[in-house]
């Protein structure tokens, strides 16, 4: 049994057709709740009675521990490839719903059987998104004993994966059907990542996307610098013991890449907060050195479901443009509108309008209430002063303090929820840390987790989407393309190229024997935002034909002025070009 949990702010499914040989009876078309818990469930060959009845426990536990009053069981297929029959997955998940009514919890079943149309919005906290796997049959497999192999059986395992199975696994994904709007069909088409059988989840940055993710981190370490901040960078792996006194063993443990080595059991980071905190324990601190900012850029390693994999958005190795601000409390205020300046430069770069999300103290918290109240009211004002309406969501911060979420509005309507800011006093206590303060006693500082684009895996795939991979010149792959219309045109139109090639522009030069027309339909469908046209008019003049992918043209345009506009453009990080109304 497959479970993917999912705490939502929404959930909206419609009802289509049905598609399996068995179905229920849908007694409604369409389906509309608010603030629930959402099982999508896979039901697999040897899943049992137990197995039910671990799923429900674990259902049951993280709802009492998150205040969730309502859960909707929802079967989803695509979260495995070894289904049950429709007759016992059907018996399976009515044990479930019989068992999660016994428990008090009010649950709302998704008919089996349906094509459903579904749209959720899920919360922004770390824990919203948890998947769990049941082994079947009520029982873990057994352990394989711990029996280091032979040189020669490793030997031979190579050979039978190189020589008989290695050409059956290595092979892209299969992205066919895909409407053309998709960040995966349009990653394609542009040459910006792929899909690996062998690593899933896992993505392979081809040269123009990796030109995009680069753009995107060299962006946000400008703003680094302005900001003040550290970057770090912490190892990938650590012993288990980190992961308990931080707590994501309890909560995160089945999304985590766990194994042993050396009769040690280690983990794969799936977030940097624990490992952040050590390089702060690491030395003693004075109120005077406060606040201390941190910023860094290591992959994250989370074992989701193949089902729940969906491109860039959902990964198994991903990037956080995180942050880990240790101050005092008397300064929480001021960093709480220097961080919503950040997020607005940054969301303003990209036109992205966004709306603010204020999560206050839930009913199961940690610390004193006078001190939420003190911390809620701080990032009230901060809000308020910066002029930025908000929304309240009552009873939804984390356990372990307020937090503020953003929505992000694309060219298409969508929201995406990216930047947030969780104010954090209970991994400063787990893990006893101090700063001398200025009556020279030790005091606790707080921790601001924040985020300002997310998982930047995700962050290309939302702005590929948004864009439809028209990306504005300064993250654009190739800023550039020059197109020589003759032979003749060729050797000053490699000398163009040397000229923007120097200035640091990214281009490419087009002198092959194929007409014009084509060369110029080539690069408007690789989505180039210039192209420079050579012919004997241009080296006669010593000028270049500008052309947009939008198909302005301007003719008789010098180099050097062609290269102070473009270098302007990038500089500033404009989104509209030189040509645009």
């Amino acid at each position: 049994m497959r479970i993917l949990q999912l705490d939502v702010n929404s959930i909206e499914y419609e009802m289509i057709k049905p598609e399996a040989r068995l179905y229920e009876d849908a007694d409604e078309k369409t389906v509309s709740l608010k603030n629930a818990l959402v099982a999508l469930t896979s039901i697999e060959k040897g899943d049992s009675e137990e197995d039910v009845a671990s799923a429900v426990k674990d259902l049951s536990a993280f709802m009492e521990k998150q205040h969730i009053r309502l859960l909707v069981l929802y079967p989803f297929a695509h979260l495995s490839s070894n289904l049950e029959a429709p007759e016992r997955a059907m018996f399976l998940l009515n044990l479930m719903r019989k068992d999660l009514g016994d428990r008090g919890i009010n649950v709302v079943s998704a008919p089996f059987g349906w094509n459903k149309k579904l749209n959720l919005d899920i919360k922004g906290h770390p824990l919203a998104e948890t998947s769990r796997t049941y082994p079947g049959k009520g029982k873990a497999p057994a352990p394989k004993a711990n029996v280091p192999e032979t040189p020669k059986e490793q030997k031979v395992k190579i050979e039978q994966v190189d020589e008989e199975n290695m050409f059956s696994r290595i092979r892209k994904s299969d992205w066919a059907g895909l409407p053309d709007t998709d960040h995966r069909t349009i990653g394609e088409k542009l040459d910006l990542f792929s899909f690996q059988e062998v690593s899933p989840g896992m993505v392979y940055w081809h040269k123009n996307g990796l030109t995009i993710y680069r753009g995107l981190t060299d962006f946000l370490r400008e703003k680094l610098v302005k900001y003040d901040y550290d970057e770090i960078s912490t190892p990938a792996l650590a012993n288990l013991v980190l992961w308990h006194v931080s707590g994501h063993i309890g909560h995160y443990r089945d999304n985590m890449f766990v194994f042993d080595s050396e009769n040690e059991k280690m983990g794969m980071k799936p977030m940097n907060c624990p490992s952040t905190i050590l390089i702060y324990r690491s030395r003693k601190w004075s109120y005077r050195e406060l606040p201390f900012r941190t910023a860094i850029f290591d992959k994250l390693y989370r074992n989701e479901i193949s089902g729940a994999l969906t491109g860039l958005f959902r990964v198994r190795e991903l990037t956080q443009d995180d942050g880990h601000i240790f101050i005092r409390e008397d300064q929480l205020e001021n960093e709480m509108k220097l961080l919503l300046g950040f997020v607005k430069e940054v969301y303003d770069t990209f036109n992205m309008p966004y709306s603010a999300k204020l999560s206050t103290m839930p009913d199961d918290h940690l610390g004193d209430e006078e001190l939420w109240e003190k911390a809620t009211n701080a990032l009230k004002r901060s809000l308020e002063s910066n002029g930025l309406k908000y929304t309240i969501n009552e009873k939804d911060g984390a356990f372990y303090g307020p937090k503020i979420d953003f929505d992000v509005t694309d060219a298409m309507g969508r929201k995406w929820q990216c930047a947030t800011i969780q104010v954090d006093y209970q991994l400063p206590r787990r893990f006893k840390l101090e700063y001398i303060g200025e009556d020279g006693q030790a005091h606790t500082p707080v921790i601001i987790h924040r985020a300002i684009l997310g998982s930047l895996e995700r962050f290309v795939g939302i702005l590929t989407e948004h864009y439809q991979g028209k990306f504005p010149t300064w993250i654009a792959p190739v800023q550039v393309r020059i197109l020589s219309i003759s032979e003749q045109a060729n050797d000053y139109a490699k000398g163009v190229l040397e000229e923007l090639l120097k200035d640091g522009i990214r281009c490419e030069l087009d002198v092959s024997d194929r007409t014009i027309e084509y060369k110029v339909r080539d690069a408007q469908m690789l989505k180039v935002p210039y192209m420079l046209v050579i012919g004997k008019k241009e080296v006669e003049a010593k000028t270049v034909a500008v052309r947009t992918r939008a198909g302005k043209q301007k003719f008789g345009v010098a180099v050097k002025e062609f290269l102070k506009e473009i270098t302007e453009e990038i500089k500033e990080r404009k989104e509209k070009g030189i040509y645009d109304s």
